[in-house]
C-alpha cells in the first residue's frame, strides 16, 4: 500500500471536542485519541453517567483510575474518530486527588487549632489565678 492509499488520521483541537458534550452527541478523549462514544452511551455497564460527565473533555484519568479491562480498551477503538491537536485540556483532578488534598488540609487546619486552644486555656487559666 502506498502512502497516498494510507487513510489520513483526522486531527481535533480542544476546542472543537469541546462542543460535543450533550447526551446526543459525546466525544471523549483518552490518552490524546478522540472518540465519539455517543452510540455507547446505553450500553457502558458503569451507566452513561459518568461517560456524561466527561462529555467534550479529558476522559484519561477516570478511564484509568477504573481500570478497564482489555476487552474494554479493544472496544473503545470501534469509536475512535482522531486524535487531540495540541495539549488536552487541563483534567479535572482523580477524585483519590482531591481527596489526598482535603485531608491534608483538614490535617492542617485542625493540627493549628489543636495547639492553640490549649495554649489559649492555658494562658487564661494562669491570668485568671494571677489576678484574682
Amino acid at each position: 500500500m502506498s502512502n497516498s492509499d494510507e487513510k489520513k488520521i483526522p486531527t481535533f483541537e480542544a476546542s472543537e471536542i469541546a462542543k460535543h458534550n450533550t447526551r446526543k452527541d459525546v466525544w471523549i478523549i483518552i490518552h490524546k485519541k478522540v472518540y465519539n462514544v455517543t452510540e455507547f452511551l446505553d450500553e457502558h455497564p458503569g451507566g452513561e453517567e459518568v461517560i456524561l460527565d466527561n462529555a467534550g473533555k479529558d476522559a484519561t484519568n477516570d478511564f484509568e483510575d477504573i481500570g478497564h479491562s482489555e476487552d474494554a480498551q479493544e472496544m473503545l477503538e470501534k469509536y475512535f474518530i482522531g486524535t487531540l491537536e495540541g495539549a488536552p485540556p487541563s483534567a479535572k483532578p482523580s477524585v483519590s486527588e482531591d481527596a489526598d488534598r482535603n485531608h491534608l488540609r483538614s490535617q492542617q487546619n485542625s493540627s493549628s487549632w489543636g495547639l492553640l486552644i490549649p495554649v489559649a486555656f492555658a494562658a487564661a487559666l494562669v491570668a485568671y489565678k494571677m489576678y484574682a
